[in-house]
């Protein structure tokens, strides 16, 4: 099996990707401690502050030596420098907030997860034509289900997770899944600054628990 297929089907498997971003190096490892802890198998870390290089790096580290079943990716990934200094520091997939045809072409060819942000079927196109197989639906608060609904027909090859505005409750989740996605990407409605904050670590684990099972009920 590839591991761009292995990546998919580990999020495919758990229906939901979370992703966050701490400043604190230490916070960051707690989180991802956490949510392994409760069986999940794939975490994005958002690159979206001066930090993240040197969190992820001993994320790496951390995940390497405690932690051998977790795919540890990046997110927020918008230009080719970055795709290449986080593959160096051994990210399992790479997602973007759009399309971006050279971290495709870099990762692809070296059988890498490249999931980038599409909110358009032009963009959705372009992704399927440079090899993508896995597509994020951003930001899915404006978008919507409807609009999942009405493309998927049109690409059948591809899976799509929705991230941004996705909420805990049943109805959203259900909503997304009965419209044909695949997974959702959890950010932070399940992992808010308030929870890292003050290190509330439990509710991250209740919480997560309580998404993977009801992922799990609307399966069926």
């Amino acid at each position: 099996m590839s591991t761009i297929q292995n990546s998919i089907d580990v999020i495919i498997k758990q229906g939901m990707l979370p992703l966050y971003f701490n400043a604190d190096e230490n916070k960051s490892i707690s989180v991802l401690r956490t949510l392994y802890n409760i069986g999940i198998r794939a975490v994005e870390y958002t690159s979206r502050g001066p930090e993240a290089l040197s969190n992820f790096k001993k994320m790496v580290e951390v995940r390497n030596a405690e932690m051998p079943e977790m795919l540890l990716g990046i997110g927020t990934i918008k230009n080719l420098v970055q795709a290449e200094t986080y593959y160096l520091t051994g990210a399992d997939f790479f997602i973007s907030p759009g399309f971006v045809p050279e971290v495709a072409s870099f990762l692809i060819p070296k059988d890498v997860l490249y999931a980038p942000g599409c909110m358009t079927p032009t963009e959705i196109i372009a992704a399927e034509n440079a090899g993508v197989k896995f597509i994020k639906l951003f930001p899915g608060n404006i978008l919507g289900s409807d609009f999942m609904s009405g493309i998927k027909d049109i690409f059948p090859g591809l899976i799509f997770m929705p991230t941004g505005g996705v909420d805990t409750t049943r109805q959203s989740i259900e909503t997304w899944f009965n419209a044909g996605v695949s997974a959702v990407g959890m950010g932070s409605k399940l992992i808010s600054k308030e929870v890292m904050q003050f290190d509330a670590y439990e509710t991250i684990e209740k919480e997560t628990k309580r998404l993977l099972d009801l992922i799990t009920t609307i399966r069926g």
